[in-house]
């Protein structure tokens, strides 16, 4: 089930750290439905949605928080540099992206089986 993968996925993003929608769906092993589990609540609600970015580490998630800059000031919070551009809230992927590894595919692969998804 992508959904219970996604929301594996999403529980084990490192706190100050971001990742893109398309680095989760990777990880998840499914294709990118990333942004339509979190916008129809499909995911665990538990998640922190505010760390999920587009590929271009645009904060385009404003629309599934309660206010416009609530996920700029939730990755702030954490020590996440936001920056405003003319495509919008924006960090560094290159500072702060989750860089995934061999051995944490290992791990999700490892959850995902013990689980049966």
């Amino acid at each position: 089930d992508f959904y219970k993968r996604a929301s594996i996925v999403c529980q084990n993003i490192p706190y100050g750290t971001v990742v893109t929608y398309g680095q989760i769906a990777l990880s998840a092993k499914n294709s990118r439905q990333v942004g339509y589990a979190l916008r129809t609540g499909k995911l665990d609600p538990n998640i922190p949605a505010h760390r999920i970015l587009n590929a271009s580490g645009i904060l385009s998630g404003a629309t599934s928080f309660e206010t416009y800059d609530q996920q700029k000031i939730l990755l702030e919070s954490e020590g996440v540099t936001v920056i405003r551009t003319d495509k919008g809230w924006k960090t560094d992927l290159k500072k702060y992206q989750w860089k995934t590894t061999l051995d944490d595919a290992l791990y999700f692969e490892s959850v995902f089986k013990q689980n049966n998804i």
